[in-house]
């Protein structure tokens, strides 16, 4: 059966030509437009479909909005299409708050310039998305008295509800051991924004341990994120910079577009993306660096996301005597990453989500 799609958007153009882009794959059957929020609302409870794309700006209703609301009344998997700025970025990780499971650039040059490059991203991740549909299908709408949270929360917040169910606790694995680790290091993609805030905002403000985050997201992203981060937890975050000391309590984020590496003294660098490697970011890197610099003193973590990225980083970690984690299918939106863990026998423990952060905050001493 193909993946049915409705694009919404209130430029003519663009919803023709992602209509366009999508329908070119044989797999992916567009079912519906719409030209802003309250006609997504009306056509989603209408048609159903498998995944929406949506735009944000829009007249009558924003993009947010209509994917709050979308959440409350026939949740299904939400694709964001965001412009490259800050303020773009801040409106894209309000919509992933909102319940929107991931988000591409809005960028007509790329479409012009390399249609077969986005074809295959776009359609990558339609298809992608499309496969975390069993979460949303059986997953209650939220309370009407309990709005989707914001991130205007205080740095003493209690961790923000996702738009999934709670995860069960896993029972796959017992309680961690208490170790003094030098480093725990995060990796995770597809998910990960709001993976990530529950995670860290269970963190005590006195956390023992330095920490690294590598999160897949553009280059215009990361310091936003980081700086919504640093306002959530009690812990201090910040986008990592060259030259950056590891420090108890501070979690440094990745640069979009660039590679992060740590050296023994604990000092970061943070290097020119290669152009030869998918993720820039990429989370092998760091786990790598991390590897070789404390060998059995790091905590790795990865979360939710597509593909496999971690798991040779993971490997590495392993033979120097670290400690992996993995978060469990039933909390992952993608359970790509981390599966790539399990199956390669990499995890000494699975945890779900909101287990992550408690077991964290008791491993590290």
């Amino acid at each position: 059966m193909p993946v049915k799609v409705l694009v919404v958007d209130d430029s003519g153009f663009f919803r023709r030509r992602v209509s366009e882009i999508l329908s070119s794959d044989a797999n992916i059957q567009v079912i519906g437009t719409a030209t802003n929020g309250r006609e997504a609302i009306d056509q989603a409870l209408a048609l159903k479909p498998d995944v929406i794309t949506m735009d944000y700006e829009m007249p009558m209703m924003d993009g947010i909005t209509a994917v709050r609301q979308i959440m409350q009344r026939c949740p299904t998997p939400v694709l964001m299409f965001s412009s490259l700025t800050h303020e773009g970025a801040r409106v894209t990780l309000d919509a992933l708050d909102a319940g929107a499971v991931d988000f591409l650039p809005k960028n007509f040059e790329d479409i012009s310039r390399s249609p077969d490059k986005v074809k295959q991203l776009l359609c990558e991740k339609v298809h992608s998305i499309a496969r975390s549909n069993r979460r949303f299908s059986s997953m209650p709408a939220p309370s009407s008295a309990q709005p989707a949270p914001t991130f205007a929360a205080s740095r003493t917040a209690a961790p923000a509800n996702t738009t999934a169910a709670a995860a069960p606790r896993s029972a796959a694995s017992p309680a961690p051991r208490r170790k003094a680790y030098r480093l725990v290091a995060i990796g995770t993609s597809t998910g990960g924004p709001v993976a990530l805030q529950r995670v860290l905002t269970q963190l005590p403000e006195h956390f023992p341990a330095p920490i690294l985050l590598i999160q897949h997201m553009p280059a215009a992203f990361t310091k936003a994120f980081a700086e919504r981060l640093n306002k959530l937890c009690r812990i201090s975050v910040k986008e990592a910079e060259d030259g950056d000391h590891l420090r108890p309590g501070l979690a440094l984020l990745a640069p979009g577009g660039k590679q992060m590496m740590v050296d023994a003294r604990g000092v970061v660098r943070i290097l020119p993306g290669d152009e030869r490697l998918n993720y820039k970011p990429c989370v092998d890197i760091t786990f790598g660096s991390a590897a070789k610099s404390f060998n059995d003193k790091v905590l790795a973590i990865v979360l939710t996301g597509m593909g496999a990225d971690g798991r040779e980083g993971a490997r590495m970690l392993k033979q120097c005597g670290s400690q992996v984690w993995a978060q469990d299918e039933a909390s992952s939106v993608i359970y790509g990453m981390p599966m790539a863990i399990v199956k390669a026998n990499l995890s000494d423990a699975i945890y779900s989500l909101d287990d992550i952060g408690r077991h964290l905050a008791e491993a590290c001493q």
